[in-house]
């Protein structure tokens, strides 16, 4: 078991010491940072910091394959793969800049982001395939930003209870 898998499974927190030279006046001290120190205040801080990593990928995945005219299907790969790419992105840049490498901020995080962030997607997609967004023609069309604007709070809605119980397992920790 390496560092991280030992400190996250004894449920500490992933943040890293900030170098002493050069502290970082926008590092977390403490859980008490996130939504007043409860539980479900640190569930939805989580949340919306997953759904802003996530939007920004969905967005520009449904951008392209809209513009590109690629079918839904092909869209919604596209919109989930960048939604995870820019969901990593914003879950690792903390840990980071707190000091971890890459490698380490990324183990320290895969799991619990992977099944958050898998639970919004899927929960996204649904809902912007059903409201028709992703089958739009043009990213004129209202149906285009209907089916946005839909499966934002979807994801919101699906992804907190998950990361409720991620956070209550320490399944996932708050880097964020």
């Amino acid at each position: 078991m390496n560092r991280a898998d030992t400190a996250h499974a004894a449920g500490h927190s992933c943040h890293a010491p900030a170098p002493a030279a050069a502290p970082n006046p926008h590092a977390h001290h403490g859980h008490a940072a996130h939504g007043g120190g409860s539980l479900a205040g640190l569930t939805t801080s989580a949340t919306l910091h997953c759904l802003t990593g996530c939007a920004i990928g969905e967005f520009a995945g449904l951008a392209i394959g809209v513009a590109l005219g690629l079918n839904p299907w092909a869209t919604m790969a596209l919109a989930t793969v960048l939604g995870f790419a820019s969901g990593y992105a914003l879950g690792l840049r903390p840990l980071i800049q707190q000091g971890m490498s890459a490698l380490q901020a990324f183990r320290t995080i895969w799991l619990g982001e992977t099944i958050s962030i898998a639970a919004m997607e899927l929960a996204m997609n649904f809902t912007d395939y059903h409201v028709g967004g992703v089958q739009a023609t043009s990213l004129l069309a209202p149906v285009f930003w209907l089916g946005y604007a839909a499966a934002l709070p979807a994801g919101f809605v699906v992804a907190w209870p998950v990361n409720y119980w991620l956070l209550r397992r320490n399944v996932k920790q708050p880097c964020h």
